[in-house]
């Protein structure tokens, strides 16, 4: 069922909080609000539905989200928090400690600032690496934010802590807390203030010790336009979005997670109803489109899984991290360096994911997994590069290799197969459940997908659509047979009849080219409507192209047959003619279903989505 609900909160009056969560239109009977719980399922403060049911009573596992299945409760808490005074200087551990000495979850936070007083900061992390002797010591003395970088901060920016960081909030910020979903806090200096019993807060030194990250800290901050709304932090615990409308814009709940919404500035409407600064909605997953009208500035969050896909090359790695809708948050590249061994191409690899989850300021924990393209014949249950030419590798195993470096699951496919996968989910087979992707380079690559997965065959060996035969006893193939479909119908092999024509015919117009070694893949295709020898090229490349693909057409009768790389490009110069040539060879005609061909959308990130996706429940 779909729901939009608005959240009342839980305020908190601690000693250190003001009044200006007031102008947000909190209301309490305390003197101060120093924070709301706006999103909250923690038992120290349940937000409540206007129907005074808890979150998850109202909206129950579906309507939660799929993504939050495998949580043992809901795993995030969002704030506002009023800081009249300064917070204690305090740190948070990590999942692994909390829940060996705890019997609780550690916490993760980012802040979003709604708004500052002039000259107000944070302090966040040590200026410089720091001894535990010498941070024991400004404890002691009352020194210790000495040790601490303080960042003059201003409305709109966005900080993320990790757990292990050590933290305070200046006076006169206001902040959006978005956090791990635990109020497990080990308070390390609390300037001898005094609660309203006239008693210190009791510390918590000797744990934060055995928790803290003494090296220095540097801040990074994530801002990734996603259209309509910008992402400022990512774990796996909470994804959250800035989001500023002027007019109306549409964003969607999918039945992956719930939206949660807090409005911080202006005022306007969210599916009719009116919200304005301090108004905390949730919508359930599943919702579908809902507009959002006014002028508004608001913190969007959700659950998202994250994975990383690696698309390793001859020359170079590949790299991205993906969440489940099939968005690149951040992507890098490094040299594969495969003259140095597969030790080193694995170092590379696990360098690469680390400096991913840098960026997006991650920790392994954070993603489902690593998944690998891998050129060469694959073992994917093992894990093993059986043999890669492109490599150089015999019986590597790589799926071991990486995790050891990483500390994360890591699956591996053919490069091609890969690629089909990520075209099969989100490129242009999405809407297809058997589709098979051919890609046009070098060589032809192919991947087969029946019922959204890889056919993959006997030990991932399979699906080498490149090396049937179409003409027998015909051009040399680079596998050693003769007549393969990939000897017709890959790049090379047009580049290949393309200098046979020039050289065969010195009065060709393809010789405005200059130099033969200029022919590319689409020269013939650019002389084909003024030069007979360009277009004799040409026709007789589609009905190569078409005999193999009508072959295909024939054995697996899919959706859709994909055609990637840069022949491509010629658009519909190349798919109509190849299309009339697919339906005049294909079994049965106009009788049988259809196969249309369709050019892939992903371009070269075809790879990097379709590893990601090895590791997606589709």
């Amino acid at each position: 069922m779909k729901k939009l609900l608005k959240l009342t909160p839980t305020c908190k009056d601690y000693i250190w909080g003001g009044n200006k969560l007031r102008n947000y239109g909190k209301i309490s009977s305390a003197d101060k609000i120093a924070e709301t719980w706006e999103i909250s399922m923690h038992p120290d403060g349940l937000s409540l539905s206007e129907n005074g049911q808890n979150i998850a009573e109202e909206f129950g596992a579906e309507g939660l989200g799929k993504n939050l299945k495998d949580f043992e409760f809901f795993p995030v808490l969002v704030k506002l928090i009023d800081s009249a005074d300064d917070l204690s200087v305090q740190v948070h551990p990590s999942d692994e400690y909390a829940l060996k000495n705890e019997g609780s979850y550690g916490k993760t936070e980012m802040w979003y600032v709604a708004d500052a007083d002039e000259g107000a900061g944070i302090y966040l992390g040590f200026k410089e690496n720091t001894e535990k002797s010498r941070f024991v010591s400004a404890v002691d003395d009352g020194s210790v934010t000495d040790l601490l970088n303080f960042y003059p901060v201003k409305k709109g920016e966005a900080y993320f802590i990790k757990s292990g960081t050590v933290h305070a909030i200046g006076k006169g910020v206001t902040i959006c807390e978005i956090q791990q979903n635990s109020n497990l806090t080990y308070r390390i200096f609390d300037y001898k203030r005094k609660d309203k019993d006239g008693k210190e807060r009791p510390l918590h030194v000797e744990k934060a010790l055995n928790v803290m990250d003494f090296s220095a800290f540097a801040p990074n901050a994530l801002n990734v336009d996603m259209g309509g709304k910008t992402l400022i932090g990512a774990s796996r615990y909470f994804t959250a979005y800035k989001v500023v409308t002027n007019g109306t814009e549409t964003f969607r709940a999918d039945d992956g997670s719930f939206k949660g919404i807090t409005c911080l500035e202006g005022s306007g409407e969210i599916e009719g109803r009116k919200i304005s600064r301090g108004d905390t909605f949730i919508i359930s997953a599943g919702y579908g489109d809902f507009q959002i009208k006014g002028d508004v500035e608001l913190i969007m969050i959700e659950i998202r899984k994250y994975y990383i896909g690696i698309d390793l090359g001859g020359t170079y790695i590949k790299g991205g991290l993906v969440d489940d809708l099939g968005n690149i948050i951040v992507e890098d590249k490094i040299p594969t360096e495969t003259e140095f061994g597969a030790e080193r191409v694995m170092d590379n690899i696990a360098a690469l994911v680390k400096k991913l989850l840098k960026t997006a300021n991650m920790s392994p924990s954070d993603v489902e997994g690593v998944g690998m393209g891998v050129p060469g014949m694959i073992d994917s249950k093992s894990g093993t590069v059986i043999f890669s030419n492109n490599l150089n590798w015999k019986d590597v195993k790589i799926a071991e290799g990486v995790s050891e470096r990483t500390g994360i699951k890591v699956k591996i496919a053919n490069d091609a197969n890969v690629a089909a996968l990520g075209e099969s989910v989100f490129g242009a087979g999405n809407s297809y459940d058997d589709c098979i992707l051919i890609t046009l380079g070098t060589g032809v690559g192919s991947g087969i997908i029946v019922g959204n997965k890889l056919v993959e065959g006997n030990k991932s060996a399979g699906a080498e659509l490149g090396h049937m035969v179409i003409v027998d006893g015909g051009e040399q193939c680079t596998c050693g047979r003769r007549g393969c479909f990939e000897a017709y119908a890959s790049a090379t092999a047009l580049i290949r009849d393309t200098k046979r024509a020039m050289l065969a015919h010195k009065d060709s117009k393809m010789w405005e080219i200059g130099d033969i070694e200029k022919v590319g893949g689409k020269t013939a295709f650019d002389y084909c409507e003024k030069d007979v020898y360009a277009k004799q090229v040409v026709d007789n490349y589609i009905e190569k192209l078409g005999c193999g693909i009508a072959n295909i057409a024939n054995i697996f009768r899919p959706n859709a047959v994909m055609l990637g790389g840069g022949v491509c490009g010629q658009g519909d110069s190349l798919i109509k003619p190849l299309q009339k040539v697919v339906d005049r060879e294909i079994f049965a005609g106009d009788l049988g279903p259809a196969c249309p061909v369709v050019i892939a959308k992903l371009g070269n990130r075809a790879g990097t989505l379709g590893a990601a996706a090895l590791l997606m429940e589709i």
